[in-house]
């Protein structure tokens, strides 16, 4: 059997790094010593979300495809054993214990102030042998049509899923992460373990550790659990995605206080996936454009058309992206207004170098910031990991970053055919 490769990284700013480990089983494992700290966090993930509904396993010959929301129906289902659940055993133990689906990911979570090895133990044995039946399956199905309903009841999600509805044709991005009641209604233990065995390889997942740990108390529990797969790759299919949106404007009515609204500008790019740099840059645009020190926040303020609510994303994941600012507003029609006025101004007149260089200081001194919290910190390795970049490079591609860059990715962004307005109100 070969041997863990351990690889210690460095960052000279912080004064601190973590350890990059090839495990022998095939699992790529992220160790993060904080020793000043008297807790630790863990999180186990795979490289599976609501997206993949359809797919193929680099050793079979067909796509398959499967309802939407079943990667969180498995999320659900992992938990439980013929015998005590994962969260009943972690209540013995004193850790916090959770989970999450996103777009393009399912992560298994604690946190502790002791018991480590025996919470870690948990972890990996819980997420390596799951446990489906066909009758457990059905009364899941129950439980989660319960989800989605409340889900439908949240003002702010539903926002955002139907300003999603009205960007997307076709993108599987547009459809709630727990699917809906007719397509969790499909979903058999058949096709859980199919979709286990093929997302739930080692070589398709990270595990990051930070806090009070060390490697070699990490290694103790991974070396004696961890077996090794064969490893896979999975292909990700989609059906074609027009440029265009479906409609700019959508309107949904829930007993809210205040109008909640979402507005965001569709984007489309020639590869799949966003670089660092990218992500970076747009998030830097959206500062200048949007952010609380910003000429158009102030002006929003003043006029009593949002409040502290009122905030700015670049979202983004495999196929799909978009720039959206939501919040809550009296007139989020105005708002929108507002916002178009001053992205055409700033089109125009592109971004100042003294702006620049504000907001780049100010994504820097963030990114320090972030390294103080080893939830960030863990979950940040293994979305790294997944996105094929190294943690601390971010330090590096804020430093390099040129302004010219930045206006060119200005100019090619917010287009204003692809701009979708959604709106809860009463």
């Amino acid at each position: 059997m070969s041997e863990n490769k351990i690889e210690f990284i460095k960052n000279d700013i912080l004064d601190e790094g973590y350890y990059s480990i090839d495990h022998k089983s095939g699992l790529k494992i992220y160790v993060y010593p904080k020793a000043e700290y008297t807790s630790t966090y863990a999180v186990f993930g795979t490289k599976y979300g609501s997206i993949d509904t359809r797919f193929k396993r680099s050793d079979k010959k067909e796509f398959i495809e499967i309802p939407a929301g079943t990667a969180h129906f498995l999320e659900h289902k992992l938990f439980e054993s013929e015998e005590l659940d994962a969260f009943q055993r972690y209540a013995k133990t004193g850790a916090s214990a959770n989970a999450y689906t996103s777009f393009d990911r399912t992560c298994y979570l604690f946190t502790c102030t002791g018991h480590f090895k025996e919470n870690f133990e948990i972890l990996l044995d819980f997420v390596r042998h799951p446990y489906f039946t066909e009758e457990t399956v059905r009364k899941e199905q129950g439980i989660i049509g319960q989800e989605i309903d409340m889900y439908k009841d949240s003002p702010e999600w539903e926002c955002l899923f139907n300003l999603l509805s009205a960007m997307y044709h076709q993108h599987p991005v547009h459809i709630d992460i727990a699917g809906t009641k007719e397509s969790i209604a499909e979903i058999t233990a058949e096709m859980l373990f199919s979709c286990y065995d093929t997302f739930y390889n080692l070589s398709n997942m990270a595990l990051a550790v930070a806090g009070k740990t060390s490697v070699e108390e990490v290694l103790q529990v991974a070396d004696r659990l961890l077996a090794a797969d064969e490893p896979v790759t999975v292909e990700r299919a989609f059906k074609p995605e027009p440029e265009t949106i479906v409609k700019p404007y959508v309107e949904e009515h829930l007993p809210v206080a205040t109008p909640v609204f979402c507005f965001g500008y569709k984007e489309s790019y020639p590869t799949p996936e966003r670089s660092l740099k990218e992500e970076i840059s747009k998030n830097l645009i959206l500062d200048v454009l949007a952010g609380q020190m910003s000429p158009l926040y102030k002006e929003l303020l003043d006029e009593g058309l949002v409040n502290n609510s009122f905030s700015t994303e670049f979202f983004n994941g495999y196929n799909f992206s978009a720039v959206l600012i939501s919040g809550e507003s009296v007139n989020p029609q105005a708002v929108a207004n507002k916002v178009k006025k001053r992205v055409a101004e700033l089109k125009a007149t592109g971004i100042s170098q003294e702006d620049f260089e504000t907001v780049r200081k100010k994504q820097y001194g963030k990114t320090v910031r972030a390294f103080s919290d080893i939830d960030t910190v863990a979950n940040s390795l293994v979305v790294s990991h997944f996105e094929n970049e190294e943690l601390f490079s971010e330090f590096q591609v804020i430093k390099e970053l040129e302004l010219d860059y930045v206006n060119d990715i200005l100019s090619k962004s917010f287009e204003e055919d692809k701009a979708v307005l959604s709106v809860i109100c009463n």
